[in-house]
């Protein structure tokens, strides 16, 4: 019988930081996602940073050339700006609930992927048109993911102090802060 024992652990990996709700390194990217308003997955901190939208774009674009490798797609590549952290202008309540519509079925489709394979030996194949691993691919989105979902609370954050999304903003001290409030 052929082992299928990494593959099991990568699979759960994946799923729990996607979407655990006891993942070890905290809020997994489902629970950080949660809130977020197309108001503010639109918005950028600064002129020269990523916006939510365009990180969970990011996220998404990930997974589809995983599934797209293992599929046997060798010319799949994400390498222009476009492909990889879209074109995003405006963000209102239907592009915002399609790209977290389609991140939840780019997570579908990985784990489907991966549940095709019998044995862990794919793991050591070289991914087609790169040079390392699908095991290395694999441990690297579920890295991206948790280094993003780091990024996207910290934005989240922010965007709250700035008092995005809400009317006013109240901070520990009771200082108010809102629409008119510039903290740069």
């Amino acid at each position: 019988m052929v082992q299928n024992d990494e593959l099991i652990r990568i699979i759960d990996l994946l799923n729990t930081t996607y979407e655990g709700e006891e993942a070890w390194h905290g809020p997994s990217l489902v629970e950080v996602l949660r809130g977020v308003s197309p108001e503010m997955a639109g918005r950028r901190l600064t002129p020269n940073t990523h916006s939510i939208a365009e990180l969970v774009f990011h996220i998404t674009s990930w997974r589809i050339f995983g599934v797209k490798k293992m599929q046997g797609d060798g010319e799949f590549d994400i390498k222009t700006p476009e492909k990889n952290f879209g074109s995003l202008q405006v963000i209102d309540d239907f592009e915002w609930e399609a790209l977290q519509m389609e991140l939840s079925l780019s997570q579908e489709e990985l784990v489907n992927e991966l549940d095709k394979r019998d044995d862990d030996e794919f793991l050591e194949d070289i991914v087609p048109g790169r040079d390392y691993t699908y095991y290395d691919l694999l441990h690297g989105i579920i890295n991206h993911d948790t280094y993003h979902a780091g990024q996207i609370s910290l934005i989240k954050k922010a965007l709250k102090f700035k008092g995005v999304d809400e009317r006013h903003t109240q901070d520990e001290f009771g200082m108010q802060y809102g629409d008119d409030f510039d903290d740069y």
